[in-house]
């Protein structure tokens, strides 16, 4: 499997090619911290490349951004993007995964948790390129 995009980083970069299976995703479910290959819930022609960090009845914390209004007893504007944190628990069946570049990275913060179908396979190693062979 060939990686692409910058979500990943730096564990992974683009055209990094890597050695995955499929034997324990069809028998076993992933564990925290496995990179697993899936399809992308929000295009199924797509597949990609995520680390799971939440399994079913871990409580998930997301830092999402809101943008403030202006402040009307200061009249002033306030920071136009504050972090509030939204929690849910992931579901029997499925699991959150994120890229590690979190600023960079579409992943369970966007479209929530994935069913366990979507994972097709686990990264064992990286094998390309060949000066930068490491286990995951």
């Amino acid at each position: 499997m060939e990686c692409n995009g910058p979500s990943m980083e730096p564990t992974l970069f683009s055209n990094n090619i890597l050695l995955t299976e499929r034997i324990t995703t069809r028998f076993y479910k992933p564990n925290r911290g496995d990179i697993v290959i899936a399809v992308s819930p929000t295009n199924p022609d797509q597949y990609i490349c995520k680390r799971v960090i939440g399994l079913p009845g871990d409580k998930i914390i997301t830092e999402k951004l809101t943008e403030n209004k202006e402040d009307e007893t200061l009249s002033k504007t306030v920071d136009k993007y504050t972090p509030t944190f939204n929690d849910e628990y992931v579901p029997k069946g499925f699991v959150w995964i994120e890229g590690d570049n979190s600023t960079n990275s579409s992943d369970s913060r966007y479209y929530g948790p994935i069913p366990l179908g979507l994972i097709r396979s686990r990264a064992i190693c990286r094998i390309w390129p060949l000066n930068e062979i490491k286990t995951l």
